[in-house]
């Protein structure tokens, strides 16, 4: 097939498009590199430099591009920020996921994986979360993200569009070639990665009051690698499904302090930790049913160890120490 990615030069997207070159697809990489990589897309893809509010020009791009389904990554995806600007994300993931499914329409594509989060649950009522938990979001992030979910039904009904919704849990890891670079950093593992490599100082560890055994937050860590695999399982079903959400995750979760313990393990320093007071728009826990994804569309994790997860970013971030900066 030929496929559409946006945020191809992103840490999944870019990785996703990996994976669809290696299986035989061709790739239309479509990135704004606003917090993207353009070393990150591989030579096998075609990179377009586009942005998802110029409505004209992406379906100029659409139609030009004779894609026959989209993977949609491109977001703005900053917690913290999202609380302070949720402007940004609603003009960005929303109304900008709006301007991407009026393109694929007038264009005849009718297919759409979507990147969604599990920010869309907010603080759960229970864990592992199944799909079907009450979606309650804590910020706007995660708000944004789930009015664009809401839409979807909706173009369902109204002109056969199908689509799956991912709902990411944490990824992390990297493969041989591509990795975890954000300008600024603000996800725990490669900060945690940057402290090792001597680049940074203390790590600030945000929240040690909250209701879990050691006080910190809980995620559910998933190998990129996986992430990325479910794409293409997602986009060899998504005809069959039509409109349907699924977690990707393990159902295991790992506090922070257990992460930082991993990240010692692995790298072989010391690093320093201070505590810090909580993030606005942090919930405690946030651990996937993962029942739902490998039922129906047959996904197992080829990476479910924590250990194993932070050795392949740290390979990586040791060979790319500048990460995708020359």
């Amino acid at each position: 097939m030929r496929i559409l990615v946006t945020g191809a030069a992103g840490f999944i997207g870019s990785i996703v498009t990996e994976l669809l070159l290696a299986d035989g697809h061709e790739v239309v990489a479509l990135d704004s590199l606003k917090h993207g990589h353009a070393a990150a897309v591989l030579a096998g893809a075609r990179f377009v430099e586009a942005d998802l509010l110029d409505a004209a020009g992406l379906k100029d791009i659409v139609a030009a591009s004779r894609v026959e389904a989209v993977i949609h990554l491109a977001a703005e995806a900053r917690i913290a920020e999202s609380v302070r600007d949720p402007g940004l994300f609603f003009r960005v993931n929303t109304v900008g996921g709006l301007n991407l499914v009026e393109a694929m329409l007038a264009a005849g594509v009718k297919r759409l994986i979507f990147s969604s989060t599990a920010a869309v649950y907010g603080e759960p009522a229970e864990t592992p979360i199944p799909e079907d938990a009450s979606c309650q979001p804590v910020n706007a992030y995660g708000e944004s993200k789930l009015a664009f979910e809401r839409m979807l039904p909706w173009f369902a009904r109204a002109h056969d569009l199908r689509s799956i919704s991912l709902r990411y849990f944490n990824a992390c890891g990297a493969t041989e070639r591509l990795g975890e670079f954000h300008v600024p950093e603000t996800h725990l593992i490669p900060i945690l990665l940057e402290a090792a490599l001597g680049q940074r100082g203390a790590v600030q560890l945000f929240g040690t009051d909250y209701d879990t055994p050691d006080g910190t937050c809980i995620r559910d860590y998933v190998h990129v690698a996986d992430i990325a695999r479910a794409h293409l399982l997602a986009l060899a079903r998504v005809d069959a499904v039509g409109c349907r959400a699924y977690n990707m995750g393990t159902s295991r979760g790992y506090s922070n302090l257990e992460v930082i313990e991993a990240v010692r393990q692995v790298t072989g320093s010391e690093i320093r930790v201070e505590t810090a007071a909580r993030r606005p728009g942090d919930p405690a826990r946030l651990v996937a049913s993962d029942e739902r994804i490998r039922t129906e569309l047959g996904w197992e994790p080829e990476h479910p160890d924590l250990e194993d997860m932070v050795q392949s970013a740290w390979t990586w971030r040791m060979r790319h120490p500048n990460g995708y900066t020359a």
